[in-house]
């Protein structure tokens, strides 16, 4: 009788222990697994959150302004001035010249070197003078002659502006003309070509910075550029620091023509 006691009281006691301990057991390894993966997920997210913050931090040296303020360099004057691809292609509406000789239809951008006074010369005044001097003798045909050489000069003007459609130069031909358009805008009125003008200079940074930038998008692993990239910021940063104590005015007039933030330049960048 005794035995039989003892030995169900040990049973009952056994169970409850092994019971016992295996819900705890259980409980605390799925805790602590669970707890481990939150801990996990929080790390991996604030590495994510890290990198965001920084990537938006080199964004702001390189570029100029916070992310989501786009609107500051669409409306500045720099962004005005220059020629990108995309818009080199997209303007497709011609420049129509009237002559006596006919209708010259002229590309939306011309090549690197025409200025207005070249256009001038060439569409309007170069065509009659040329037709002039084609008709050398006075008959009964002059005007039929003098018809079609106009139409031939005509033809001749329309295919010459094919020619020297900026469409057909290459990247070197569309740097050199927004750098030559770039000048000309930051220069002063008396020295249109003052490469040596700090304003000038700081724009010709921003286009190459900007350049830089759009092909580190695409290849995020050129090192080399991207060591590049990061001179030309702090070379264009010492530029407008030089000029902001040369004279405030001026640093102050030009930031918003460039897009620039005063924080952007100031203070430690981190590119």
């Amino acid at each position: 009788m005794f035995k039989s006691c003892l030995i169900n009281v040990s049973q009952s006691i056994a169970s409850s222990s092994r019971s016992s301990l295996h819900t705890s057991a259980v409980l605390n390894a799925h805790l602590s697994s669970k707890q481990a993966r939150h801990q996990k997920i929080s790390k991996v997210q604030a590495r994510i959150n890290h990198k965001h913050a920084f990537d938006a931090q080199r964004e702001y040296a390189v570029l100029g302004h916070r992310p989501g303020q786009d609107h500051k360099w669409r409306s500045c004057a720099l962004a005005k001035v220059i020629i990108t691809q995309d818009a080199l292609y997209s303007d497709s509406v011609p420049e129509i010249i009237h002559s006596p000789e006919g209708d010259i239809e002229l590309p939306p951008h011309l090549s690197f070197g025409i200025t207005e006074r070249s256009k001038e010369l060439l569409f309007k005044v170069l065509p009659p003078l040329s037709a002039q001097e084609g008709v050398t003798k006075f008959s009964e045909n002059v005007v039929s002659e003098m018809q079609e050489t106009m139409e031939n000069e005509r033809a001749k003007a329309n295919m010459f502006a094919k020619v020297i459609d900026l469409r057909n130069a290459n990247a070197k031909g569309l740097a050199f003309e927004n750098r030559r358009r770039c000048i000309k805008l930051f220069s002063m009125p008396g020295n249109p070509f003052d490469t040596g003008r700090p304003e000038v200079q700081a724009a010709l940074l921003t286009i190459q910075i900007r350049g830089l930038w759009k092909h580190l998008l695409a290849f995020r692993k050129d090192i080399d550029n991207r060591r590049g990239l990061r001179q030309l910021v702090h070379e264009r940063a010492k530029i407008l620091k030089y000029l902001r104590g040369l004279d405030r005015d001026r640093y102050e007039a030009i930031l918003p023509r460039l897009g620039l933030d005063a924080a952007s330049v100031e203070g430690e960048l981190v590119v």
